[in-house]
């Protein structure tokens, strides 16, 4: 038997499978999906089964053997493999790319280089020279196999004598392949299974001996296995008494693999269905029908926020457990908050699996195990989540559908509603997708025959939508106000502060100010990597670059003129926090960004401490517009709604509708009554006056009208294709090349092709950055053009080191 196997160098010429033996002793456990070890070239690395044959067209006699198999039961389905060769061919990328994706980091192969004397050196006692190269094989030779690093750690300066040794065949490399994370093991206690013997053993024990006769009785009382530090913890013991017992016979120590568990601390409170409105039940019934036929069919649920569509959900994955199916649910990992993770552990307790980044990756790992090894039906997480090893999955529900995260900005660039199309097509599922603010590529899609739409238009309980005050920050300025705080946004905090309610602020930038200038000669602080002005951070004084992460500190005197004349321009959530502790003394303010959220377990305690009123405000970038419901909230200010509105973007006005309109939602949810303030310099865009009438269907048909006459999605289908090199010459001259290739193909689905031109952010970490834009009518041609013309520019890419990102349906044009 032959095993078609993609090995783990992501390249373009080893982007096909390789043809390797399988040894008769590995007959029973190579399977399609599995992880192999295999020889390639003169190293050992790891690859991927992704077909079985009986005979193979290569010669016999250079087709090597599977060294050997690396999981007892393989990684991933036969249908995961097929999708990642779909991933290869539609966004572009290697198949090993796809296939590692799908996989926890844990499983990502490590490799280590060890040397070992070669049989000749072995076998025939080879004594050197050299002092130091017969010290080196004495230490070797003591060993048998030495991990490289030890090896140069033990003799620092000899290098360049080892590296001698191994190209004159006394000693030889050889790597070995190590996953990065293993299974925990921790040290059980049993008792007998005759507990008992447990009050014979007793009374033969000495009444002194009094630990050791409360170990005998705690496991009367609890005849089951019990962790040994647990053990000793418990009943404040040394780890003596319980191993004296265990000496005796009378207890046993075993080692067991157990799975950690990130939620071993909380306590969920089972939950019970909700008794749903009469919307909800509509709803309910439209899907649950295509659940109980097994069928495939996608569906659009607009539905306002606090309408209930989490309970639609919940109820939605009771149908599909009933039937024996799973469920795969995708949220936003900014909205997967310990909130939205109580509530389907509540209803669901250990049938749910929680993957996201703020798990630590053994964690992870043992989520994604739970998973394999079929111990859950349903699980939670934000994009790769998409990717679980379910085998019989009947429900996928994409929450927060419009939200850009789901498209991965790293190869492979997938976007997981793709995903999860292909693959409730596979498994027949039924896929849900969300919203508040649908995309327009998905309200448009919904309105054609490929999609069901559904309609969620009140929220529960009867309760409005909040009232909104929309802001002319001009007019604020014209009157004299020169703070980040327009009146009556200052009013409604003071009145809530009195009133001991909370509110919720949000401002989309983090940092103390956006850029720093020199009000003598008009110098902006830039990064020296990328065309981008650094933002000043107060608690750190420093200046810090988004982009490339370079930071230097904070001047007080111009690098061009050396004025002293310098002024922070621009507002950054650490200037408003300091604001609002300068306007309103005792004010508590919970500052939430990428900034106050990078320790572990940061993101739940600042959740927490607010939920548990410690705190007045909970000030944040948009990871406080989603996915929050908190009862004493009921004032909502949106610091400046135009940072998202002036991105050089077609999306730039939906991305703005959607983040007001999620940000206003916050508001309100309970019994209090809400309220929300928007402050804008632009108060007449039609984005903004939309949001503030809560009034999605006006927003979206104004937006429609504009992008058919820009003719951008949903009209078309979009390709970027980004060039960055030091040299801007060859930059451009690539792209022009590259540009006429795909016009003088005339391909009819081809209906544009935009650039070269520089990118908006024209130069990251020190190469200048050139995109093209093509927009297309769908199908593989242009797709098969796109490939065809990189491969072309092959030669230069080689010669220059050029690199090309190709992003299909991208995101973001930055």
């Amino acid at each position: 038997m032959y095993a078609r196997v993609i090995v783990d160098v992501p390249s373009k010429q080893t982007n096909r499978p390789f043809d390797y033996k399988v040894p008769l002793s590995l007959f029973e456990w190579v399977e399609i999906g599995s992880r192999v070890a295999v020889r390639f070239g003169q190293r050992m690395i790891q690859g991927f089964v992704v077909e079985l044959l009986e005979e193979s067209d290569v010669d016999d006699r250079k087709i090597k053997s599977i060294e050997h198999v690396l999981d007892l039961q393989p990684p991933l389905t036969q249908e995961l493999v097929k999708l990642a060769k779909w991933m290869s061919r539609k966004y572009l990328c290697n198949e090993i790319t796809a296939l590692q994706v799908m996989l926890p980091s844990a499983l990502k192969a490590k490799y280590e280089k060890y040397i070992k004397l070669t049989d000749s050196t072995y076998e025939n006692e080879f004594v050197s020279k050299n002092e130091i190269e017969n010290e080196i094989i004495h230490f070797i030779k003591s060993k048998q196999t030495v991990e490289m690093n030890e090896l140069l750690n033990r003799f620092p300066n000899a290098s360049l004598t080892i590296k001698k040794m191994i190209l004159g065949e006394i000693l030889t490399e050889t790597q070995n392949i190590k996953n990065r994370v293993s299974a925990k093991k921790v040290l059980m206690v049993k008792p007998p299974q005759d507990i008992s013997l447990l009050e014979e053993y007793k009374k033969e024990l000495s009444k002194k001996a009094h630990k050791q006769l409360e170990i005998l009785q705690f496991f009367l009382n609890h005849p089951n296995s019990i962790q040994l530090s647990e053990l000793s913890k418990r009943l404040n013991t040394s780890s003596s008494s319980i191993k004296a017992l265990v000496n005796k016979k009378w207890l046993q120590i075993e080692t067991t693999e157990i799975f950690r568990d990130p939620f071993q601390k909380h306590k969920f409170i089972k939950s019970h269905p909700l008794e749903f409105t009469e919307e909800q039940e509509k709803v309910y019934q439209s899907i649950s029908q295509i659940i109980q036929e097994r069928k495939q069919r996608l569906f659009l649920l607009h539905g306002v926020t606090g309408s209930g569509k989490t309970e639609v959900y919940l109820q939605t994955i009771q149908k599909c457990l009933n039937q024996n199916r799973e469920a795969i649910v995708l949220v936003p990992e900014i909205s997967l908050t310990p909130q939205m993770v109580e509530r389907f552990k509540s209803r669901f307790g250990d049938l749910v699996a929680v993957l996201h980044s703020r798990l630590s990756q053994g964690e992870r790992y043992d989520e994604w195990r739970k998973i394999q090894q079929k111990k859950v039906k349903v699980v939670i997480g934000a994009r790769s989540a998409i990717f679980a090893p379910f085998t019989n999955i009947g429900l996928i529900i994409i929450d927060e559908e419009h939200e850009a995260s789901y498209k991965q900005q790293d190869n492979p660039k997938y976007h997981a509603i793709e995903i999860a199309k292909k693959r409730s097509v596979a498994h027949q599922a039924v896929v849900i997708l969300g919203s508040a603010t649908p995309s327009l590529e998905t309200y448009y899609e919904s309105h054609q025959a490929s999609m069901d739409y559904l309609s969620l238009p009140t929220r529960v309980a009867g309760r409005v939508m909040p009232p909104v005050h929309v802001v002319d920050m001009r007019e604020e300025l014209k009157e004299g106000n020169r703070t980040m705080f327009s009146r009556i946004l200052h009013t409604l905090i003071e009145d809530r502060l009195n009133k001991k309610e909370q509110m919720v602020l949000l401002l989309n930038r983090r940092g103390y100010s956006t850029f720093v200038m020199c009000r003598s000669c008009g110098h902006v602080v830039s990064c020296p990597h990328c065309d981008i002005s650094l933002t000043y951070h107060m608690n750190t004084q420093h200046l810090r670059c988004h982009y490339c992460g370079y930071a230097e500190r904070e001047n007080h005197t111009c690098p061009s003129c050396l004025s002293e004349h310098i002024r922070y321009f621009g507002t950054g959530t650490q200037k408003v926090e300091e604001s609002l502790t300068s306007f309103f003394p005792g004010i508590r303010v919970i500052r939430m960004d990428v900034d106050t959220t990078t320790e572990k377990g940061s993101h739940e305690k600042w959740l927490n401490q607010f939920r548990d009123q410690k705190a007045d405000v909970l000030l944040g970038t948009q990871m406080v517009a989603k996915g929050l419901d908190f009862p004493k909230v009921t004032l909502v200010g949106v610091i400046a709604a135009d940072t998202v509105l002036n991105l050089p973007d077609f999306r730039a006005s939906e991305k703005t509708f959607q983040l007001l309109t999620q940000v206003s939602g916050r508001a309100g949810r309970h019994e209090l009554p809400g309220e929300v303030v928007i402050q804008t310099y632009n108060p007449d865009h039609y984005s903004v006056i939309s949001a503030s009438q809560h009034d999605y269907l006006s927003f979206m048909r104004t937006e429609l009208q504009t992008r058919k006459k820009g003719f951008y999605p949903p009209y078309c289908k979009l390709i970027l294709i980004t060039f960055s090199h030091e040299n801007i010459n060859l930059l451009v001259r690539t792209g022009e090349i590259f540009s006429k290739y795909i016009k003088r193909e005339q391909l009819p689905t081809v209906i544009d092709v935009l650039g070269p031109v520089a990118s908006p952010i024209s130069r990251k970490k020190d190469r200048y950055r050139f995109q093209c834009l093509i927009k297309y009518r769908g199908g593989w041609e242009t797709i098969n053009l796109v490939h065809k013309a990189v491969v072309s520019l092959e030669e230069t890419i080689k010669q220059t080191k050029l690199q090309i990102s190709i992003d299909v349906d991208p995101q973001m044009l930055m």
